[in-house]
């Protein structure tokens, strides 16, 4: 053994020999053989390439996913294997202008023997870093999980229309999934149309549901080979736009019955909405306001139909028409509109958001008219007081002084313009007694007045300073008011001097 050992210790050292440049490593074909849908055997790069497909349902599910989008009809041509026997295929050319992948299939024995041939590779002797590989390998897990983690549905789809790619978002959408999500349906159901161009801008899409129907809001980008499709979730804009649509449908009902004319132009002034009231009151076509002019458009069209105040020249209106639009936008302003055919108008602006500005349009005429009446009626009783005899005054149930004629000023010697609705039966009495001196029927007077009770007639007599009688009575009024009427007390008919005949 020491021998051997000595032996191998002194003999002379070998030079390995060294590969010829010419000798390559040569790759393995992928190769698989399947039993039906089976799995029976496949080389490493076959294997490999069914672990790197995306990883749900069988083998055979997952290399369908790789070979069906680049070989066209590889399903119906794996249908007819059996007959057939043997079943070459090219795939669809390549956008990157590669060469062409062939797939050889033969039916041996019962098994299937498909063989993926990548003419790019043939012969190039070129082998794969391992950690390059890890990294590629770690990259598109890393896509793969983002892509799956999706809320929206994201496919792909090739210069066919056909489906090619999906997220799970859409697989769980379109129902891709067999009995469980380890058997995928291929191929991929179609949820959404087919649009030959893709659209520049977002497209509404509605997807129809037992449980309702589902919105969507579809992006789309041209690709080389095909096209890319992002559909985002639109069910919350389409409930808040529903929303918004009935609830301008209420606004616009409610505003259809009303009596006023309302106009709502938005910040650049131009009419964005108007009820019917507003054709009545202005005698504006229907066209003109479907039009939506601006404000000093309308305004000039109201001008020419004269239904605003004639302006004493063009200059001034426009300079007034200037300050009622700069009015309105500042805050709330009125103005009143006396028009040329006896029509009374009450223009109300009010400022909106975001700029916006509303006009109320209000016909008042019949209002004032009424208050003419009223105002009317209102001077007839004050000239009809003034003219009688008896100082008359009337306090409301609050004991504030109502009204007062001539008469009663001059008897008093009060002004009428400083004491209505600020003299009260308090400050009255007192002055009742400053003249006429002390007496008990100014304390009854107050009370009558004040007393919400049933109240009776007073009258009693009290002395002027000059020793004139003055006869007093106080007579309660409708709503708890009170009369209170001086007059010169008369003289009894027994105490006239006898006439002689």
């Amino acid at each position: 053994m020491l021998a051997l050992l000595l032996l191998s210790h002194f003999a002379p050292r070998q030079t390995p020999a060294r590969p010829s440049a010419a000798a390559h490593p040569v790759l393995e074909p992928a190769v698989f053989l399947f039993d039906d849908h089976h799995l029976v055997d496949a080389t490493g790069p076959a294997r490999s390439l069914i672990a790197a497909t995306r990883a749900s349902g069988s083998d055979w599910d997952r290399l369908c996913a790789f070979l069906a989008p680049r070989f066209e009809g590889f399903a119906r041509a794996m249908g007819a294997l059996a007959e057939q026997g043997r079943i070459e295929l090219t795939s669809v050319p390549d956008p990157e202008r590669r060469p062409p992948l062939r797939l050889l299939a033969e039916h041996l024995g019962g098994l299937a023997r498909i063989t993926l041939i990548d003419p790019a590779a043939e012969g190039s002797g070129v082998l794969v870093d391992g950690l390059s590989q890890r990294a590629l390998e770690d990259e598109l897990a890393l896509l793969r999980q983002a892509f799956d983690s999706l809320p929206a549905p994201v496919w792909r789809e090739d210069a066919q229309g056909g489906i090619c790619w999906a997220n799970r978002a859409y697989l769980l959408l379109s129902e891709a999934f067999g009995d469980s999500e380890e058997c995928l349906v291929w191929p991929l159901p179609r949820l959404f149309p087919h649009e030959e161009t893709p659209h520049p801008t977002p497209r509404r899409l509605r997807l129809a549901r037992q449980s309702g129907p589902v919105w969507f809001d579809c992006h789309s980008f041209a690709l080389t080979d095909g096209t890319l499709h992002y559909a985002q979730p639109a069910d919350a804009a389409v409930r808040a736009e529903t929303a918004l649509r009935d609830f301008v449908q209420t606004l616009t009902k409610t505003f259809a019955g009303l009596p006023i004319g309302l106009a709502i132009f938005d910040r650049e002034r131009r009419l964005q909405l108007f009820n019917p009231a507003l054709i009545d009151l202005t005698q504006l076509s229907p066209d003109f306001l479907s039009a939506r002019p601006t404000l000093y458009a309308l305004l000039d069209r109201l001008r020419e139909s004269r239904m605003m105040p004639e302006p004493k020249d063009y200059r001034s209106w426009r300079l007034q028409m200037t300050a009622l639009e700069k009015a309105a936008a500042a805050g709330f302003h009125t103005e009143t509109w006396s028009l040329p055919g006896g029509q009374t108008y009450r223009v109300t602006g009010r400022p909106h958001p975001d700029g916006a500005v509303a006009f109320l349009f209000e016909d008042i005429t019949a209002d004032i008219s009424l208050s003419r009446r009223f105002r009317a009626e209102l001077e007839l009783s004050q000239e009809v007081l003034d003219l009688m005899p008896e100082a008359v005054a009337v306090f409301r149930a609050s004991g504030e002084l109502a009204l007062s004629n001539r008469a009663y000023d001059r008897l008093w010697q009060v002004e009428p313009g400083t004491t209505l609705g600020r003299v009260t039966i308090l400050d009255a009495t007192r002055r009742w007694q400053e003249v006429c001196g002390a007496s008990m029927l100014w304390p009854q007077a107050r009370a009558f007045c004040l007393r919400s009770a049933e109240r009776l007639t007073i009258e009693d007599e009290v002395s002027l300073p000059d020793g004139t009688p003055l006869h007093c009575r106080f007579v309660p009024i409708q709503g708890g008011a009170m009369l209170a009427g001086f007059s010169p007390a008369r003289v009894p008919v027994g105490a006239l001097p006898q006439s002689s005949i």
